[in-house]
């Protein structure tokens, strides 16, 4: 066996350095350009050859040479010194070029791993949203709007994609953000050390939306796992938004993050505003209100001034925003509580307002109720209804189940849809309807004779779901968007009105199916963005919003405005409150029937009315207010 000789010794370990990087070959180029001014200076010192005989002189000189500056000769120099200085020349040229060769490479791969967006951020107060999915734009518009007042705030995007990408895709979909910068880094959200790259630990909140896949639960989970889990972690609790699909992965989800989480239940949420908003036409509109930044929005509020009284007299205590429920100092948040419940010292006014500085008592004590206009209650009789389902995804049986909590005895839905496994589906899931029936046909949605021999006028509801399963977001949308074009001209030729509740994917889509009917509200991903949005800036919302959208709370209803007050009569929105009160109910708003069709006045739809501006209702006209279901 051979011996390694010190050669090969040496040569290794040179080898090895260079293999630390640019650092280590900067540092040889300095080794070596000391070396050829020291050895240069000390020949031309040895040999008197130079012009100057100082050492210092010659060191200084050979310096400035290797860098790259010209040195007069002079007119003693000799041409040994000269051929001499030519070969310092030529070693230096040698050197310098190899050093701009590494710092121009360090450059470019600086460059290189800034578009890949690796590098680390170090914002403070920042949101954080973990993976790219469809709906992100969403999440970011609704981010930017409520960030709007915010003299500097960013949000930082963390997804498994090119940087520059994602950049591009924001500026295209979402257009200007204001003063909101967004941030993109590219990594996985699973990962706990691309995770450190947009600093979680000094982010106000972090946003996980559902990803694209066969398993997207998973996913999140993974991701809540990396976060809580992560040996960096802070101390103190973060603020983490997730988004579930599946509800039988609630669990497991709330079990990773514990009390940092706050669920977003999407097959739920989304079956039980289609049911509602299906039944109720312009209810749409009001949720719209509610959920984004850009209208009236729900905040908490402390108002000692009221400690002592109860929530019927909150109701009229304020002009221009509206008391909904009451979040206790130690207890469970209530919406529509009893009305003689009284206020205690801590607790928390729920209320929708314009912004948070306007919710402000009126200090009035006369607010002029006309008691005269008011109309005592009725019941009205519960009649079974006929519902019917074009298309299928996968959370089509839960709108079913969701409907049978709503609809009288003895109402039928009726599913056709292209879906060889609809019926084993609606077997398997609802099997625990109480109120209603349900047939299932297989048939073409976009068929006109197979709308035509549904006899569509004999429904009060239909509900366009569309194939986001086993269909790309643009090719589902097509069929929704052809089905519900015959359904308009169906009802025009029929002339029998009923509610279109249509479910889209992309938001572009929408708009091009949006008329001007408030019922043709279109249920996507959007909500869930407006939602999340809300949630991240608020963890206390998503109490309000659970209860909000569940059967089993108060939820919002648009009810004639008949049986409250009279009509065709002056009066102030104090009466509405006033008669609403008696009902155990919050009026929040009206809805006029006049203005349905307009887009400029948000199809009819008043939410949190200056309370003694006069206002006139007509036959049609309903009160929007807050219930028991």
């Amino acid at each position: 066996m051979s011996k390694t000789s010190l050669w090969d010794r040496l040569r290794y370990a040179f080898d090895n350095s260079l293999s630390k990087g640019p650092v280590a070959l900067i540092g040889w180029l300095a080794l070596a350009s000391a070396a050829l001014i020291l050895a240069a200076s000390l020949f031309l010192w040895a040999t008197g050859i130079a012009p100057q005989p100082n050492l210092i002189d010659l060191l200084w000189m050979n310096l400035l040479h290797t860098l790259g500056r010209s040195i007069p000769d002079g007119d003693n120099a000799t041409w040994p010194y000269r051929l001499f200085m030519l070969a310092v020349t030529f070693g230096s040229i040698f050197i310098t070029g190899t050093l701009i060769g590494v710092l121009t490479a360090i450059t470019r791969s600086k460059i290189e791993d800034l578009r890949k967006g690796r590098s680390k951020v170090t914002e403070t107060g920042h949101t954080v949203i973990l993976g790219w999915a469809p709906h992100i734009f969403s999440i970011i518009s609704e981010l930017v709007a409520a960030k709007a007042n915010q003299p500097k705030s960013c949000i930082v995007i963390l997804g498994d994609k090119d940087k520059v990408e994602m950049e591009e895709e924001i500026r295209d979909k979402v257009g200007s953000t204001g003063r909101t910068r967004a941030v993109c880094r590219r990594g996985s959200p699973i990962e706990m050390s691309d995770l450190d790259i947009v600093s979680l630990q000094t982010a106000h909140s972090i946003i996980i939306p559902s990803p694209e896949g066969d398993d997207p639960d998973s996913s999140v989970i993974k991701a809540l796992l990396a976060i809580t889990n992560n040996p960096n972690r802070r101390p103190e609790p973060y603020h983490i938004v997730a988004e579930i699909r599946n509800p039988k992965n609630r669990e497991v989800a709330q079990i990773v993050g514990r009390d940092e989480v706050e669920l977003v239940l999407v097959g739920d949420l989304v079956a039980r505003i289609t049911a509602q908003i299906c039944r109720q036409p312009g209810l749409s509109v009001v949720y719209t209100e509610l959920l984004d930044f850009e209208g009236d929005e729900i905040y908490f509020h402390a108002e000692p001034a009221l400690t002592g009284k109860t929530f019927g007299e909150a109701l009229l205590a304020y002009e221009d925003c509206t008391a909904i429920g009451i979040y206790p100092k130690n207890g469970k948040l209530q919406l529509n509580p009893p009305m003689e419940t009284v206020i205690q010292d801590g607790d928390q006014i729920i209320a929708i307002a314009e912004d948070d500085d306007a919710i402000r008592l009126s200090g009035r004590t006369d607010v002029g109720i006309h008691e005269e206009a008011i109309h005592s209650p009725k019941v009205a009789e519960a009649r079974p209804e006929r519902t019917l389902i074009l298309g299928w995804n996968w959370h089509a049986p839960s709108v079913i189940n969701e409907l049978d909590r709503y609809v009288a005895p003895g109402s039928v839905v009726t599913v056709v849809a292209d879906c060889a496994d609809g019926a084993a589906e609606i077997a398997r899931r609802c099997a625990g309807l109480r109120n209603q029936t349900v047939h299932f046909h297989l048939g073409n949605t976009t068929d006109r004779h197979t709308l035509d021999g549904l006899a569509i006028e004999t429904y009060n509801h239909v509900i366009i779901l569309c194939y986001c399963d086993t269909l790309d977001a643009q090719q589902a949308d097509a069929r929704t968007l052809i089905t519900l074009l015959h359904l308009r001209d169906i009802a025009e030729r029929t002339g029998h009105p009923f509610s279109i509740v249509s479910e889209m994917m992309d938001v572009r889509n929408r708009n091009l199916a949006e008329v001007t009917r408030a019922d043709d509200f279109i249920v996507s991903t959007q909500i869930i963005s407006l939602i999340l949005a809300q949630v991240s800036e608020n963890k206390a919302l998503n109490a309000v919003f659970t209860d909000l959208f569940n059967p089993e709370g108060s939820e919002i209803y648009l009810k004639p405005a008949a049986d409250y007050v009279r009509l065709n009569g002056a009066l102030n929105f104090y009466t509405v409150v006033e008669a609403a009160r008696r009902r155990s109910e919050v009026a929040l708003g009206y809805w006029l029937h006049a203005h349905a069709n307009d887009a400029a006045k948000a199809y009819g739809v008043v939410l949190n009315p200056d309370k003694s501006a006069p206002v006139t209702f007509s036959e049609g006209d309903r009160i929007i207010v807050l219930a028991g279901g």
